[in-house]
């Protein structure tokens, strides 16, 4: 549901027409769980497109993204904690896009998998993350220039 000019007026007659006789206090939950906000598609674009704008190139390569990333680019849009499910979004747009992704940039992985801090990860000698146009602000890619 868009927010904008009568947001609140469409919450309200939807309550009306499902509760002509007012809610149930048993159902206030339930509703407001209904209700819960999450990201537009075009939202879910717009943060990629400011998490890629942000990412850093270094000498060893380009930095992954990280959840932490997401999760704070989303809150910064919706002024609320983040879903888990924005940003599986999220880190599914980029990963489609070819950005690196780091899902446990604290290392709580439980499964123990991923590289060692000498051992180099999954995607060393890759080609670079690719954009289209529609996610990259400055339209270059993560490596600058033209």
């Amino acid at each position: 549901m868009a927010r904008g000019p009568g947001f609140i007026a469409r919450i309200t007659t939807w309550l009306r027409a499902g509760y002509p006789d007012g809610v149930p206090v048993n159902d206030y939950q339930p509703l407001l769980a209904l209700l819960e906000r999450q990201l537009t598609k075009e939202e879910v674009k717009q943060v990629t497109r400011d998490l890629i704008g942000q990412a850093t190139v270094t000498v060893d390569g380009i930095e992954p993204i990280t959840r932490v990333d997401a999760g704070v680019a989303i809150s910064s849009r919706t002024n609320d904690l983040p879903l888990e499910h924005d940003i599986e979004r999220v880190r599914e747009r980029l990963e489609r896009k070819g950005w690196p992704f780091d899902n446990d940039p604290l290392g709580h992985d439980t499964n123990g998998a991923g590289p060692g801090p000498d051992e180099q990860g999954p995607d060393a000698g890759a080609d670079p993350p690719r954009t289209d146009g529609d996610d990259d602000p400055h339209g270059s890619g993560p490596y600058g220039g033209a």
